[in-house]
């Protein structure tokens, strides 16, 4: 017997079993004893047993118990109910980080009880009105409502003002910033059968178990259960904030069934219009987005920049892989004026890298890109697909760092496509031009007369004009060619830039074309 499994079977405890079946009778996680008292024990093997217990069981959904003066609000609404700041958690103790709860209602009318960790034992917050400030609405009865979900603040653009880091908020989706961001993608616990027609499951965070940090402590661990019709996990993310933030994220799921369509490390992000992507825009914003561009490092080496785009119907993209060294969603445009928006502020969201952990195995990256008219709907999704089967009463560890960052937190060598623009060929309507702008890496200081080769391929179509030439506004390079579709609707589009000896100079750009 594995240690792993001995230390498992050591807590199938009377007490874990009954937290789990609390959990699939929608009833209290714990007794009051979480709330009061003495606490509950708790150690970092607690919620992966409660995991491995609820998926043993049958589920069972939560029944609705918001009042429905709750439950039919509006959005305005809803953002008058604000947490009290001098309410916020650990601020009395002068703590490095704090905590603010988000009340129920609106479209976040699921319960998430939410327990603090001291000394090893769980203690349950309690949910009063009296932690809220109720703009136009009468404040409920006192009851216990629970929560919606939470967010922590800390000092992290300035050292006297806890600005927010983070947020847990909606099913299983949260979110977080580096210094000086705003908020922008979010990230998910899981996705599964996204892009299915006959529609997506969603797995909720039902708990979260967050751990007291010291005085001097830079970092804050949260504990979370998530449960769904498929399955059920246990997370554990140890949270860094700073010029980047850095979730280190273990995860350990437990189908009830098997399951073929998970999504690991799943990222949601929003592409609205961009240079490569205007078709019938009439907005007097260049661009508007939250993140630009799929970035793989597969396990093969290769680094890889696929420009997201807002299609006319459905597209599911996979790139198959084993072990891939990471992916993510990336917003590498930082200026200012490539979107004039002084409200989003869309040059200062933070891009999404996943750097994985261990072996993750065979599998696919997987981007789904989903037609959408307004920029406040998520219409991108980003995740490792497994390419087996997640077997029913298994167990299925992945760990994987999760940077919230203004680039990605490796040095390469190769330089970095920076601006993808397409439109039509002056002569033909019908011809696409694909201009293409790289610069850094290996390109920098390359001397005009010693030009790169650009090594393009498609599936089908014609290719042809194609050149690369210095771009001697940005001390970088372009490449640019045309592209006949002829008979296709879709074309498969891959180029690089190469030396002499066929070594790379440039990541590898890939698109593809729909009509």
């Amino acid at each position: 017997m594995r240690r792993r499994d001995l230390l498992l079977g050591a807590l199938s405890l009377p007490l874990v079993a009954a937290l789990a079946q609390r959990v699939a009778d929608r009833q209290v996680f714990a007794s009051d004893e979480a709330e009061e008292g003495e606490g509950l024990a708790f150690d970092s093997w607690t919620v992966r047993q409660m995991a491995r217990s609820l998926a043993a069981k049958p589920f069972t959904r939560p029944e609705p118990d918001l009042p429905e003066s709750l439950a039919n609000i509006d959005y305005d609404q809803f953002r008058g109910i604000r947490f009290a700041p001098e309410r916020a958690i650990w601020r009395e103790e002068g703590l490095p980080f704090q905590l603010q709860f988000f009340h129920r209602g609106f479209y976040f009318v699921d319960r998430v009880e939410i327990y603090r960790v001291v000394d090893g034992r769980a203690h349950k917050f309690r949910y009063s009105p009296d932690l809220f400030t109720f703009e136009g609405l009468e404040p409920p009865p006192p009851s216990d409502l629970g929560f919606a979900g939470f967010r922590i603040h800390g000092p992290i653009n300035t050292p006297d003002y806890f600005d927010e880091i983070c947020v847990f908020l909606g099913a299983s989706y949260f979110r977080g910033v580096a210094k000086n961001q705003v908020y922008g993608l979010s990230a998910r616990g899981l996705s599964l059968k996204t892009g299915n027609p006959e529609g997506e499951e969603v797995p909720v965070f039902r708990a979260f178990w967050i751990e007291q940090p010291a005085p001097d402590a830079s970092s804050i661990v949260v504990h979370a259960l998530l449960d769904s019709e498929s399955a059920a996990a246990g997370y554990r993310f140890t949270i860094r904030p700073g010029e980047t933030t850095v979730f280190d994220v273990e995860m350990s799921l437990y189908p009830r069934v098997d399951i073929t369509e998970a999504g690991i490390a799943t990222l949601t992000s929003m592409f609205f219009f961009d240079s490569s992507d205007r078709v019938g825009v009439d907005d007097y914003r260049p661009a508007v987005h939250d993140s630009d561009g799929l970035l793989m490092w597969n396990g093969r080496g290769e680094q890889l920049w696929r420009p997201l785009a807002n299609p006319t119907s459905l597209q599911i993209s996979q790139f198959v892989d084993a072990n891939p060294r990471g992916f993510g969603l990336m917003q590498r445009k930082r200026d200012f004026a490539i979107y004039q928006d002084l409200e989003a502020r869309y040059e200062r969201r933070p891009s999404a890298w996943v750097e994985s952990i261990g072996d993750w195995g065979s599998g696919a990256i997987t981007l789904v890109e989903i037609p959408t008219n307004s920029e406040i709907h998520d219409n991108i999704v980003a995740f490792w697909r497994p390419k087996e089967p997640l077997r029913a009463q298994g167990e299925y560890p992945f760990t994987y760092r999760l940077h919230w960052s203004w680039a990605v937190p490796w040095e390469t060598e190769l330089a970095r496509v920076v601006q993808t623009r397409v439109g039509h060929a002056w002569e033909e309507p019908s011809i696409r031009l694909f201009v293409i702008d790289l610069e850094g890496g290996k390109l920098a200081g390359l001397p005009p007369d010693a030009p790169p080769q650009m090594v393009i391929w498609s599936d089908g179509g014609e290719l042809r004009n194609q050149v690369v030439q210095p771009n001697p506004e940005t001390g970088g390079w372009r490449m640019h060619f045309e592209l006949v579709p002829e008979d296709r609707s879709t074309v498969e589009l891959r180029a690089q830039l190469k030396d002499g000896e066929d070594n790379p100079l440039s990541e590898v750009w890939i698109y593809r074309w729909t009509s």
